[in-house]
């Protein structure tokens, strides 16, 4: 078995606990849970979702592509940068679960981001080793700019705590700073640069894919204003959005137009289940662009952020939908896993949670706009989280079988 199976089995696991923790937040609000926080079983859920799953699972993919180009057993010197993520992602966890934003939660969210910096500079200087100019090394690069770059978000908020500034939009401001250079930035860059490694076939679709990476890079820090716009911006701001949300436009249809051009030779590589989930994953990333494309009008923009069903719904649309379920297709695709039946049903079973999931908070939010309630809502999103927590505990358990070779 290669090191990144193993690991991978814990991401796995990591993944499941996500959901175990999103199961006791929506068993809390349909019933009756007084034993825990909301809150702290919140920042406990995020942030070992990001760090513990999103963010471990990257990394072992971005060390997996420099050991199968370096041709060197790298895995010894990086194994320290996964240690030190897992034990801060873990650390997180329990420490936010059990006291909230304290002296320990913040010390591991601290320790997170230095390991996260430590890794960007090792993996820089190996990605410059690689011989040959690769589209794929640009996103590689910006994706651990835009990680370190996050990291103003949580200092901002530090030092508002520490001043006891009490002002709720540079509060909003600088959580969803993080949240966009994370989920838009290091995420969405890094992915793209582990898909765009396999859709460099020809110098047709290398061209095509370094004028996408040149369009979602520009439109990167702009588009950040997108999360805010309910404060008071200039209205040159406006004019920049909306070429920002263009440039994404254009450069996704690259990005799609390059991958229909390859689909032969993708289905004859990638088994059908990994497919699959790339296509879903890229069908989330396009209703998330024309849900972004409609958020630019200012008061639409207002209204949307108002109400909590709406942001849970674009948050998980984009974790889950998008993120998750690339990762996951991407991990089937390269055959890092075996592809046995337990692990096909599991992420069926999930990915079918994730719609159910979905479509509740589309509903709840339609109805909070007109100011009505869904009857029995909250116990229909608890159905669905049990969901989510079956399938991922059938795929980690699948993910726990050997390989045959």
């Amino acid at each position: 078995m290669k090191p990144i199976s193993k690991w991978l089995q814990i991401s796995f696991l990591n993944l499941l606990l996500v959901s175990v923790l999103g199961f006791i937040l929506r068993y809390k609000i349909a019933f009756s849970l007084p034993i825990v926080d909301q809150k702290n079983v919140l920042h406990s859920h995020s942030h070992f979702a990001f760090n513990g799953w999103v963010s471990q699972t990257l990394m072992l993919l971005l060390i997996y592509y420099l050991s199968s180009q370096l041709r060197e057993q790298i895995w010894a010197r990086y194994k320290w940068f996964v240690y030190a993520n897992l034990i801060t992602a873990y650390g997180m966890m329990v420490a936010f679960f059990l006291q909230g934003y304290a002296f320990y939660s913040i010390s591991f969210s601290t320790l997170s981001i230095i390991v996260s910096v430590l890794f960007a500079i090792s993996f820089w200087r190996d990605l410059n080793r690689i011989s040959g100019k690769s589209v794929s090394h640009l996103w590689f690069r910006s994706a651990l700019i835009f990680s370190v770059f996050s990291a103003l978000g949580p200092f901002s908020l530090a030092y508002l705590m520490a001043i006891k500034q009490a002002d709720q939009n540079l509060y909003l401001a600088s959580v969803y700073f993080f949240l966009h250079f994370q989920y838009n930035g290091w995420f969405f860059f890094a992915g793209m640069g582990l898909l765009t490694n396999q859709l460099q076939t020809d110098p047709y679709s290398s061209k095509k894919l370094y004028y996408a990476f040149y369009l979602f890079c520009a439109a990167c820090i702009p588009a950040y204003f997108l999360s805010i716009l309910w404060m008071p911006l200039a209205g040159q701001i406006y004019y920049l959005l909306i070429t920002a949300v263009l440039a994404q436009l254009i450069g996704w249809s690259l990005t799609v137009g390059v991958i229909i051009k390859n689909s032969k030779l993708l289905s004859e590589k990638w088994p059908k289940a990994g497919r699959v989930l790339l296509i879903l994953s890229a069908i989330a990333f396009t209703i998330k662009l024309i849900l972004q494309s409609g958020s630019i009008h200012p008061q639409l923009s207002q209204l949307t952020y108002g109400f909590r069903p709406i942001i849970i719904g674009y948050l998980h649309l984009v974790l889950l939908g998008v993120t998750t379920i690339f990762i996951i297709g991407y991990i089937i695709s390269l055959k890092l896993i075996m592809l046995s039946k337990k692990v096909i049903v599991g992420v069926s079973i999930f990915v079918a949670g994730v719609i159910i999931n979905e479509v509740l908070l589309l509903i709840q939010g339609v109805a909070a706009l007109n100011y009505s309630v869904i009857p029995h809502i909250q116990i229909l999103l608890f159905g669905a989280a049990i969901i989510l927590v079956v399938g991922l505990g059938i795929l980690f358990a699948g993910s726990l079988e050997r390989r045959v070779k």
